[in-house]
């Protein structure tokens, strides 16, 4: 029986890791970044967010920040008085834990008037995520590979399993 309990916890841990690694991390306008001169529109159209995934906003410290806006109201208007967080370390993970819209912008003054800001769109199903376009994300190969592995891994961990209660 201890070794029943072992394999469940095991195939547990293993079920968590794969959802981990199919999980993508968008950088915020690609190889730009979090900067005015991106255009955050024709990025996020080539973008696909997944609940699950996470977006990094990389920029200078302290000459931009990010803030989540409460309402698509706040992010048109530029409403920062609307934050729901506010995040200033240069390199901001942040995690796509349901679906819907959320809006993002930059604190520093006049950024946001300016167009630095972004509407994420997630999304819950198996349709594969669209990673941004910079040297540090994941290429889409990559990702089909990484799902590969995650699939891979699974299989043998039932088997192991299978093979185990079997034998």
């Amino acid at each position: 029986m201890a070794t029943m309990n072992t394999i469940f916890l095991v195939l547990i841990f293993v079920a968590f890791i794969t959802k981990e690694a199919l999980a993508t991390q968008h950088v915020v306008g690609g190889s730009q970044g979090w900067d005015e001169s991106t255009d955050f529109n024709s990025w996020t159209s080539g973008q696909t967010f997944k609940v699950g995934d996470q977006l990094v906003f990389k920029y200078t410290t302290g000459l931009h920040s990010v803030v989540e806006l409460a309402s698509e109201s706040a992010y048109k208007n530029c409403d920062l008085g609307t934050a729901l967080d506010s995040k200033s370390s240069g390199t901001d993970v942040i995690k796509l834990n349901k679906a819907g819209t959320r809006y993002f912008a930059c604190g520093t003054l006049g950024h946001c008037s300016q167009g630095m800001k972004v509407k994420i769109k997630t999304v819950t199903g198996s349709a594969p995520s669209s990673p941004a376009s910079s040297s540090s994300s994941p290429t889409t190969s990559d990702a089909s590979a990484s799902r590969s592995f995650a699939s891979f891994v699974m299989v043998v961990a039932f088997l192991a399993t299978f093979l185990l209660y079997v034998f």
